[in-house]
């Protein structure tokens, strides 16, 4: 079963992102902010991460450059999902390290396609 690290400071948003992977098979772990991500990721090893971008202290772009430069952890894809969605943004967040980027509210289907598409390496 796929493990799937869930970033974000919003209780809603985790629950929402929670409850559409489990019915897809997926385990979750969540962390609600971006050192405690880092933090979880490093100890968890999940086989992908979700990251918000807008959280106190660390924040996901900072998040995400850590685990894409971090030996122990720059395997592990990373998929922001934010609702920042200037281009700005997206190109910024790539340049940390991201898979992908996604902008809330994201469709179940395209978070699934994204998620497996980045899970297979493509």
């Amino acid at each position: 079963m796929p493990r799937v690290l869930i970033v974000d400071d919003s209780p809603t948003e985790t629950y929402k992102f929670k409850e559409t992977l489990e019915k897809h098979g997926f385990e979750i772990i969540t962390a609600d902010n971006g050192a405690d991500g880092v933090a979880v990721a490093r100890q968890e090893q999940p086989d992908l991460v979700l990251m918000d971008v807008v959280m106190p202290g660390l924040n996901g772009f900072q998040a995400t450059r850590q685990l894409s430069k971090g030996d122990d952890t720059k395997h592990i894809p990373v998929i922001i999902v934010t609702t920042k969605d200037q281009e700005t943004d997206k190109v910024w967040g790539r340049r940390q390290g991201a898979t992908d980027y996604l902008t809330k509210p994201v469709d179940e289907a395209v978070l699934l396609d994204t998620i497996n598409r980045a899970m297979s390496g493509n």
